[in-house]
């Protein structure tokens, strides 16, 4: 470059827009940026890796210590308890707090400890006649603590060992206490005398098993047994696993029981429930949970949880036998007799109706075997270029259909309308929340089984044998006098999204009264004024016109 004779130096222009400066500040604070996030996720890194080591190393220690007390159980009552007497089980004795630190539901020799610990308890009480004695003594008082933490952990340690067994006992998981020589026997045998609802731990033992979600372990169980339960020749007796059940599941948080309540997920009401044909393998669990206390609190869980739109249901059953299935199934094999009981009250009555309306609308139409769809519809699966129809096993089919019969539709929609009458306060007067409930659960239920079961099943019972077109009309009439349509409670509300909420009463009230007016004469339309006077008629016209 040859000199020009001006001797300052001429600034380059950066064409960027910015200084090479600004851009190498920009550079210096990504690259500071970026390091600090890894110096971060390898002190992550290093945490995480220390806090395994102490997890790993502890349980190791845990386990040498295990190992060292299980050597001085067996030292001092034998391999196979041939040393235990009564006084092992009492509050003095090492026997049990050795036994639970190390009892492991994957180590068979410790299984068979457990079930001859099981065995001793049953032939002690037998003996005595009294649990409390056998573990607390005779001051139960001074003892509780010990005693209430002692039988919580045997209790779940007898279930856990079941439950990771059951593919090997699944023969014996059914077995009545008739059978007391098998081990799954013996070990319910023993649940069944701790959980006994009138000893002063009950509430608290099965407190403790809830909170370890056992319903789900029991769960596991059950369809693992529901095999072999016609190999037993049983019928008519029941199982100890049935026992054990209906001990746990009066323990709803309610006086006297003290229980506090376990999220739904985990509960009676998910997990069993939701099992194919559960009555009919436990037919005595049937009776106790048909009980009015109990059908109530379980109804009220399941309708909470059907408000709040939670997603509590188990996934692990097969395609025929959908969870929602199953429990409508066997709700509604329970409640029908429950309806006809005097005490059952409107707010059961509301639960019922919210549970069972929103798990009919899960189910896809049940048609008859020779009726075929050629198109997809909404409850059709696609899978790449197929589509695959949700069809329903036919035995939960005809479960479902066969509880929603004539003396269910009756009984449901008397309980719901039975404080309401036809002729309900002066037409200037709109109808006030009680009968706004009722008409909204009775209509939810009725319009989601419209479209779920075949109507000539039911349409008959409806329109001679309740009082629906009357409570549905005069409700309908003095809205519509006052020209005010009380919106549905929020319970029911998602089933119309932005509809009006005349609409749900009124899809179903017009199929009824169309069957009825398919069968009245014109003698009884014209001159007897049946199913509605002509005056009544013609507000009805002028509703639909508008």
């Amino acid at each position: 470059m040859f000199f020009s004779g001006d001797p300052t130096t001429r600034k380059r222009v950066d064409l960027g827009g910015r200084s090479s400066k600004e851009r190498d500040r920009q550079k210096l604070l990504e690259q500071t940026r970026l390091e600090r996030n890894r110096r971060l996720w390898l002190r992550q890194q290093n945490s995480a890796a220390l806090k395994i080591q102490k997890y790993l190393r502890g349980r190791k220690v845990v386990e040498v210590e295990r190992a060292k007390v299980r050597e001085q159980f067996y030292k001092n009552y034998g391999k196979h308890c041939h040393h235990v007497d009564r006084h092992c089980f009492g509050p003095d004795s090492e026997f049990l707090r050795q036994l639970i630190f190390f009892v492991n539901a994957w180590n068979m020799n410790d299984f068979s400890v457990l079930v001859e610990t099981c065995r001793f308890i049953q032939h002690f009480v037998r003996e005595s006649g009294d649990v409390v004695e056998l573990f607390a003594g005779t001051d139960y008082l001074s003892n509780h603590s010990l005693v209430v933490y002692r039988l919580k952990r045997l209790s779940f340690a007898c279930i856990q060992a079941i439950h990771h067994n059951r593919n090997q006992l699944k023969d014996q998981l059914l077995m009545t206490g008739e059978e007391p020589s098998a081990s799954t026997t013996i070990l319910l045998q023993a649940l069944v005398l701790i959980l006994d609802p009138k000893l002063p731990w009950a509430c608290k033992t099965v407190g403790y098993l809830l909170q370890r979600n056992v319903f789900s372990l029991f769960r596991e169980v059950i369809l693992t047994a529901k095999e072999n339960i016609n190999a037993n020749g049983s019928f008519g007796k029941v199982s100890a696993l049935e026992h054990v059940l209906a001990c746990m599941i009066s323990h709803v948080g309610q006086s006297p029981c003290i229980c506090t309540n376990v999220d739904p997920q985990w509960s009676f009401s998910f997990q069993i429930l939701t099992i194919p044909f559960l009555w009919k393998k436990f037919p005595y669990l049937k009776e106790v949970f048909a009980s009015r206390s109990l059908t109530q609190y379980y109804t009220n869980q399941m309708a909470l949880c059907v408000q709040n739109h939670a997603n509590v249901l188990p996934t692990d059953m097969l395609n025929e036998f959908p969870g929602y299935a199953c429990i409508l199934g066997n709700i509604l094999e329970t409640t029908g007799a429950a309806l006809s009981q005097p005490d059952y009250s409107f707010e059961m009555a509301l639960d019922l109706a919210a549970v069972t309306t929103f798990l009919l609308e899960a189910l896809p139409p049940i048609k008859s075997s020779s009726r075929e769809s050629s198109t997809v519809g909404e409850d059709d699966m696609i899978i790449g270029d197929e589509s695959v129809e949700i069809v329903l096993d036919d035995n939960l089919q005809q479960q479902i259909t066969n509880a929603i019969d004539s003396r269910f539709l009756v009984q449901l929609t008397n309980v719901l309308f039975g404080g309401i009458s036809t002729a309900h306060g002066s037409h200037n007067e709109g109808p006030d929340d009680k009968e706004v409930a009722a008409v909204a659960a009775a209509c939810a239920f009725l319009h989601v089984t419209f479209n779920t079961l075949p109507l000539e099943r039911i349409m008959t019972v409806l329109a001679y044998r309740t009082e629906l077109v009357p409570v549905l009309w005069n409700f309908m009439k003095r809205c519509h006098q006052n020209q005010k349509w009380s919106s549905l409670p929020e319970r029911f509300s998602y089933l119309l999204g932005d509809a009006p909420g005349w609409l749900l009463p009124l899809s179903v009230f017009c199929p009824v009264y169309k069957h009825m007016l398919m069968i009245v004469d014109n003698e009884e339309f014209y001159e007897q004024e049946k199913p509605l006077s002509l005056k009544d008629v013609r507000c009805l016209i002028v509703i639909l016109r508008q």
